[in-house]
């Protein structure tokens, strides 16, 4: 796309600047509570019906109102996506912080504030924009209480104008926001024309930003992760959901019962599932246990504090062997931590959740498409080893907007796994419910009402033996968490494969999961474009790690492993997993500051620890 150069004038002198389109961080500081969410919602979309790749992250506070909140927009018409460091474009309306988000912005950059916060005085190397919203938005909105929340459409409107957003796109934005409240998208769309008049009439452009046309994301939806995880649960099969709400992941159950109410409803008008909320939640999974014993599809959702009170159910499960299960939406802890900042905090604890020799299975999300497909991988797994499975997502994955191509219509027919039916029963005569006929650890089962008097077993949390009785023989214990472990060992070829990108040249190698893949595929080209540094790169995808990642350490002499937590959890678990010989070549880079890691962090860590 083509760029010319334009001259800037501000009040301090002349600064030269290249137009810079479709590149751009935009930034808004407002509190929380004041409406803000649906301006930016507006904003985004904006943007991305103009065919711009964009994404969304929302940072919080944890309180119900008055806080400050910040929402940045990411613009980029190379794809990237991740959360960039530096903001180009500020809009201040929070008086609390517009002063210090002004003091953080890059020389060059951008602010539009409300008037009589009187931030052009503070310095004379940015480009600053005056807007009076209380003047704009009075005769717009006649009511005083609703002012507060339609003055946020005023900056919609400028900052539609001063980046040459579309009009047109911004009024189809509202209409699908406000699609069943016809009143308040006419009033929103006033303001929004208030504020680009206004702008069209006193702002004399003077910075290089803008938005124009592309075609990047035609087929492409908007989405947030809980909602695609809610969808794939219900897809998968799900029929009971247990939960007690904790942010972040309350909006994955609270998605899911709109969708289960929708889509589930049998023909005569009875519900086909059932969604529990707990009194706390270890009565969650227990529940979910005794649903999953019973031969029901059954989930719930948390977040770390969540799992830290199931730990001892969890253990259960696992040593029982019946399939459940178990999404953390993960923010930063430990105890209450900082409940609406992102984390991979629980990766380790999870890992070994319960007391004694416990391993469980976890499957690693990056983008909304994989929390669709992973929701019935989750589910297959579960019931295919009969083990608990944890999906690991996170709050910048779970309740930010991404964009995503559209989901595939699950076509492949759900699998239950080693389950004896009558038929088979009477074919055998008879089972040994923990013995392992088949040399992969997994033991077979029946559900409960299997009419055959041979079916019965019991599912016991304590010592047994392979027909589970009751047993406290070491040799007995030994042999059934030999073979749990076994089962574990057999999942290496079961879970989602790693991704590789590589180009089979280089000797640094870097190894991400989650949401930190969208920093990586940046840092990669920065790192090869300013600096020459090749780099092969693999995607873990879920625990126990396939045989892949192991050839993947074997074959660079160094390894940097990205993550989102202090201990560096995901090295740990790689370094217990590959010969001695091979942990030296492992390197951690970890950032624990509760933010959506951004590529230029990641790339300035690996240029100092290559010594560059």
């Amino acid at each position: 796309m083509a760029t010319t150069d334009v001259a800037l004038h501000e009040d301090s002198g002349s600064l030269e600047r290249k137009r810079v389109v479709n590149d751009m961080s935009i930034q808004v500081g407002t509190v929380n509570g004041s409406g803000s969410q649906s301006s930016n919602t507006v904003l985004l979309r904006s943007i991305f019906q103009m065919g711009v790749p964009v994404s969304g992250k929302n940072l919080f506070p944890s309180n119900i109102a008055g806080l400050p909140t910040w929402y940045t927009i990411r613009a980029n018409k190379d794809g990237y996506i991740a959360r960039k460091k530096e903001i180009d474009f500020l809009v201040a309306m929070n008086p609390e912080t517009a002063r210090e988000d002004v003091m953080s912005l890059a020389a060059g950059a951008v602010a539009l504030y409300d008037e009589p916060l009187n931030l052009r005085t503070l310095r004379n190397d940015l480009v600053f924009y005056s807007v009076p919203y209380d003047k704009l938005v009075a005769p717009v909105c006649p009511e005083a209480k609703l002012r507060k929340l339609v003055k946020n459409m005023i900056y919609v409107g400028v900052v539609a104008k001063l980046l040459d957003i579309d009009m047109a796109e911004v009024e189809k934005a509202i209409r699908k926001q406000f699609a069943k409240k016809v009143k308040a998208a006419k009033l929103n769309l006033a303001a929004v024309q208030a504020g680009y008049d206004y702008a069209a009439a006193n702002l004399l452009k003077r910075d290089p930003y803008h938005i124009q046309r592309m075609d990047k994301t035609t087929g492409k939806i908007i989405i947030d992760g809980n909602s695609a995880a809610a969808l794939g649960c219900m897809f998968a099969g799900c029929t009971v959901v247990t939960w007690y709400p904790i942010t972040p992941s309350s909006s994955l159950v609270e998605t899911m019962i709109e969708y289960m109410k929708r889509f589930r409803i049998g023909p005569d008008g009875k519900a086909t599932f059932a969604i529990v909320q707990a009194e706390d939640e270890l009565a969650a999974i227990g529940m979910v246990i005794g649903a999953g014993w019973a031969g029901a599809r059954a989930m719930t959702a948390t977040a770390g504090p969540g799992i830290s009170l199931m730990a001892e159910f969890a253990g259960l499960a696992y040593y029982v062997e019946v399939p459940a299960v178990i999404w953390d939406i993960q923010r930063v802890g430990p105890s209450t931590g900082l409940p609406t900042r992102t984390s991979q905090g629980d990766i380790l604890s999870i890992a070994f959740l319960s007391h004694g020799d416990t391993k469980n299975i976890l499957l690693i999300p990056c983008s909304a498409e994989e929390c669709f497909t992973m929701a019935q991988d989750a589910f297959e797994l579960a019931e295919h080893f009969q083990t608990p499975v944890f999906v690991m997502s996170d709050l910048d994955l779970g309740m930010n907007n991404w964009m995503a191509d559209p989901f595939p219509y699950p076509e492949k027919p759900i699998k239950r796994g080693k389950v004896l039916s009558k038929e088979d029963l009477e074919r055998l005569g008879g089972f040994a419910r923990y013995k392992d006929v088949d040399g992969d650890g997994i033991g077979y089962r029946t559900l409960p009402g299997t009419d055959h008097p041979a079916a019965a077993y019991f599912a016991r949390g304590s010592g047994h033996n392979e027909r589970s009785q009751y047993s406290e023989r070491p040799d007995d214990f030994e042999k059934n968490m030999e073979r749990l472990n076994r089962k574990f060992e057999t999942a290496r070829s079961f879970v989602p494969r790693p991704v590789l990108i590589s180009n089979g040249k280089s000797k640094i190698g870097i190894i991400a999961y989650g949401t930190s893949h969208w920093a990586i595929l940046e840092s990669r080209d920065q790192l090869r474009k300013e600096y020459k540094v090749e780099t092969d790169y693999l995607r873990l995808r879920a625990y126990p790690f396939p045989r892949e990642v192991h050839g993947f350490v074997e074959q660079h002499e160094r390894v940097y492993l990205v993550e989102q937590n202090r201990d560096a959890q995901m090295l740990t678990l790689l370094k217990l997993d590959v010969r001695p010989e091979l942990v030296t070549r492992l390197h951690s880079i970890s950032h624990i500051h509760g933010l959506p890691l951004d590529a230029r962090s990641v790339t300035d860590e690996i240029i100092m620890m290559e010594g560059k």
